[in-house]
């Protein structure tokens, strides 16, 4: 993947070296983060929730906002910024201004958000409260030896997921998969999180003219953006961690599924083609 020639926008809020701030006893906000945790790549909730709860100090911080000098604080503007310059005509052929997320926050350990308190144990996350992105660039190092997604395109693909959420959440998506849920069915998860893979192949297919020549993918990097999509579907996650797969517990969907809808909208680079909600077969 060709990214250093890609636009930057410098929408990252800096909070590395800052150290890790908590909630003190737990709270409302780490429920939310717990429930965060494990729609994102397999936290067990009670896992966030223990750690959340031995943090003694009031969740606040404020970081550096602006352009990064380090080569991956800058990979993580360039995947941003392209996919805003991806969201932004879309938006507007349906005659609507796309507003970005109010930042990708990059932290260490643990940070404050507008959801309650975010842990690295979570994997990335988007917040809707806030509306921004969480990431502790630690991950990298987790997609790669614990999952088995290497290659620069997986983190972009994780990016672009995560930016996808921010979507939804413009369009209402979020909300719809909430109501799915009060009413009892246990898919509106798993549709909310395999329309954001679907988004972040539209974003795949896109990118390139978008950034005009900025950012160069090849096949190679889509079939790393598909392993990734492999490695962290709830089977895969499952079977490695408990040594069973329990589809009825699924909050993501299959890895069959996630690399379905990832190739479905770079096939077809239309958002149109990621409508989950009214699909018969994820």
């Amino acid at each position: 993947m060709e990214w250093e020639g890609g636009r930057r926008s410098g929408n990252i809020e800096d909070r590395r070296g800052l150290g890790p701030v908590g909630i003190a006893g737990g709270g409302i906000g780490a429920v939310v983060l717990a429930a965060i945790g494990y729609f994102v790549f397999g936290v067990d909730p009670r896992t966030t929730l223990e750690a959340t709860q031995r943090l003694q100090q009031p969740a606040q911080q404020e970081g550096v906002r602006g352009q990064v000098s380090d080569a991956e604080g800058q990979f993580v503007d360039v995947i941003e910024t392209s996919n805003r310059d991806v969201w932004t005509p879309i938006f507007r052929q349906e005659g609507v201004d796309y507003r970005p997320p109010a930042a990708i926050v990059l932290y260490e350990q643990s940070t404050g958000t507008g959801c309650g308190t975010g842990q690295s144990a979570m994997g990335p996350f988007y917040c809707p409260a806030d509306q921004k992105v969480y990431l502790d660039l630690s991950f990298w190092q987790e997609l790669d030896a614990r999952f088995g997604a290497k290659g620069e395109f997986a983190r972009a693909y994780v990016i672009s997921h995560e930016v996808g959420h921010h979507v939804q959440h413009l369009l209402g998506a979020d909300q719809q998969a909430r109501r799915l849920g009060a009413r009892g069915e246990e898919s509106g998860s798993v549709r909310l999180e395999l329309q954001a893979d679907c988004y972040a192949g539209v974003w795949a297919a896109r990118a390139g003219d978008a950034s005009g020549g900025g950012i160069v993918i090849n096949p190679a990097d889509i079939e790393d953006g598909l392993g990734a999509a492999a490695a962290v579907g709830d089977d895969t996650i499952q079977k490695r961690s408990q040594g069973q797969v329990v589809p009825d517990s699924f909050t993501h969907g299959s890895s069959a599924q996630r690399m379905r809808w990832f190739r479905r909208g770079f096939e077809q680079g239309d958002p149109a083609a990621c409508d989950t909600f009214s699909a018969s077969r994820l």
